[in-house]
């Protein structure tokens, strides 16, 4: 278990910057297309191999839903949008997803009433995203920050939330690893048929693709999906929820960090205390503990 809390934290704060780096020479919707289609083929390989069963036709209908909903959604969105947004503040906004989580598990799914703390939570939250773009904080150091990126990073948790709640009422295969490969395949089978219809194929120079962006995928597919997703996964089934959600106090610490050490990014006071915010805003969500509503 230690080993799958360490691969959240520290590999999915690191994807930020492989990400970064892999759409400098690569088209967005490509890269996540092919790593998820590769690493689910994997795992369905290998799960196959062991003898899992394959999910049957109903389950692969709602693996293609749920896999819709978190890899085009919760992850193309964030491909798509880091090559304009500093992979620092992607994180940031990323980490506001246990907010989304809580006010969809209460209104769309019957889940308990969040109580005066997680309001002031959800209200900090939405404060820190104001910090991210607000008029005068569309401005980092001399870059303006595209908005139809902003826009599409701010989705992603919001199709994450919705992916992950449906996931537990659905017909998924009882095997996680195995209805995790699933998603993989028909979201990253999603992503590869934007691909062809945004023209990406046509688009890119092979010629041009760099060795740093080449190394960024295969990281994204083995750690980044892999390891680090399956690990969230399995954590999920056999951990409590609020400590698995605590990979967003430091998923958005290291990809600002990085974000400044290796590329460049500019650290504002705007970004700091931005992050500093909706990381206790999400700390206050996540150390609630819910009553459950009673039965009728």
């Amino acid at each position: 278990m230690v080993a799958a809390f360490a691969a959240i934290y520290l590999i999915w704060g690191t994807t930020y910057l492989a990400m970064a780096i892999a759409v400098q020479t690569i088209p967005p919707f490509m890269i996540s297309g092919a790593r998820f289609v590769f690493a689910g083929l994997l795992l369905l390989g290998f799960l196959v191999f062991r003898g899992v069963p394959l999910p049957s036709y109903r389950q692969w209908k709602w693996a293609a839903v749920i896999g819709t909903c978190l890899m085009v959604g919760g992850n193309g969105l964030v491909m798509w949008g880091i090559q304009e947004i500093p992979s620092g503040v992607c994180a940031v906004i990323i980490a506001t997803m246990p907010l989304w989580m809580t006010v969809f598990d209460w209104l769309f799914y019957a889940g308990p009433r969040p109580t005066w703390r997680v309001a002031t939570g959800l209200l900090l939250g939405l404060v820190g995203i104001v910090l991210l773009i607000g008029p005068k904080e569309l401005m980092l150091g001399e870059a303006v920050l595209h908005l139809p990126s902003l826009l599409a990073v701010i989705c992603a948790p919001i199709f994450w939330s919705l992916g992950s709640l449906h996931s537990r009422r659905v017909d998924l295969p009882k095997n996680v690893f195995m209805a995790t490969g699933a998603e993989m395949i028909c979201g990253g089978a999603v992503l590869l048929a934007i691909s062809v219809v945004m023209q990406e194929p046509r688009q890119i120079d092979w010629a041009g693709v760099s060795w740093n962006s080449a190394f960024a995928v295969v990281y994204l597919t083995i750690f980044g999906s892999l390891i680090a997703l399956t690990s969230y996964m399995w954590l999920l089934k056999n951990a409590v929820a609020s400590r698995v959600a605590t990979y967003t106090y430091v998923n958005p610490i290291i990809a600002v960090f990085l974000g400044w050490l290796v590329l460049d990014e500019i650290i504002t006071g705007e970004t700091l205390l931005a992050t500093a915010v909706i990381v206790s805003a999400v700390v206050m969500i996540v150390s609630w503990k819910p009553v459950a509503r009673p039965k009728a």
